[in-house]
């Protein structure tokens, strides 16, 4: 696909959610309402785990199919009114054979799923004073690499814990990504160490935009997210970055900043494959 357009914008909406899933999915709809309405962005980021609460004892009960589920549904219909691509954050999946993924969908203008990620790296952690978390308790991980294209221009999918992995990234950038999307809910612990640092050294290392959508910080819930949503661009800059609460961060993506800074520092083609490479395993 030829690339019509360098420039495109993007809204990421950072949401509070709640137990109530038809409340936080109508949220979801609301907000994404009005980003149209008021900024008329080309594509459109929700968060980690956005229709549920983000916690191992409430991913099976709060799972659905994909795409015939009620959230799917709800971003299809939205997608497709006003056409628009929608990178739908997370959701718990019910899939095959009973297993539960944390998979985001990501729908086109016409209103048809485009892709489907199933986060590959299960957030399974014990920090000492800080924070215990075990997805694989529940969760199942996913096997395969997710790349879009939205008007000529590639972009790879990756979901919270995704990021701390830079083989992935790379795998991306080697495949001709420009983007990486992650949506993801770092914690109270890990946010303030390395929620900047790892997308920063993601898009420093590959030279292309990452972007996050994280959901509102509630600290009244069990699992508390940082929030900060952001954009970096491919200089490792923050472009925009949004606050802890319920929040549309707008940001104008000039695409022409990726060949520029991969022109100007060409470590891509400077790499001693002679000597080690990232490659894609097949399956």
């Amino acid at each position: 696909m030829s690339k019509t357009s360098n420039i495109m914008r993007l809204a990421l909406l950072q949401l509070k959610g709640s137990k109530d899933k038809v409340a936080n999915v109508q949220n979801a709809v609301s907000k994404i309402e009005a980003a149209v309405k008021e900024h008329k962005p080309r594509l459109i980021t929700l968060p980690e785990c956005f229709n549920a609460p983000y916690g191992t004892k409430y991913f099976r009960e709060y799972s659905e199919t994909i795409p015939d589920g009620y959230t799917s549904l709800q971003l299809s219909n939205l997608a497709k009114k006003h056409q628009v691509y929608i990178v739908g954050g997370t959701i718990p999946e019910l899939g095959e054979n009973d297993a539960i993924y944390n998979t985001c969908t990501v729908w086109s203008p016409t209103g048809d799923l485009v892709a489907k990620h199933r986060k590959m790296h299960l957030f399974d952690i014990d920090v000492k004073g800080g924070i215990r978390f075990k997805e694989s308790e529940t969760l199942s991980a996913g096997n395969d690499f997710t790349i879009i294209d939205v008007d000529g221009h590639k972009i790879g999918i990756g979901i919270c814990y995704d990021i701390r992995f830079e083989e992935m990234a790379r795998l991306y950038r080697n495949a001709g990504c420009e983007m990486i999307i992650y949506p993801a809910a770092f914690n109270m612990t890990t946010g303030p160490l390395h929620w900047e640092l790892l997308q920063r050294s993601r898009a420093n290392d590959n030279q292309l935009f990452v972007v996050t959508t994280s959901p509102a910080r509630d600290t009244s819930a069990e699992y508390v997210a940082y929030g900060h949503s952001m954009v970096v661009n491919p200089w490792a800059k923050v472009q925009q970055s949004a606050s802890e609460g319920e929040e549309t961060l707008v940001a104008d993506i000039d695409f022409s900043e990726v060949e520029q800074v991969r022109q100007q520092i060409p470590v891509f083609g400077q790499r001693r494959l002679d000597l080690y490479a990232t490659e894609k395993k097949s399956t």
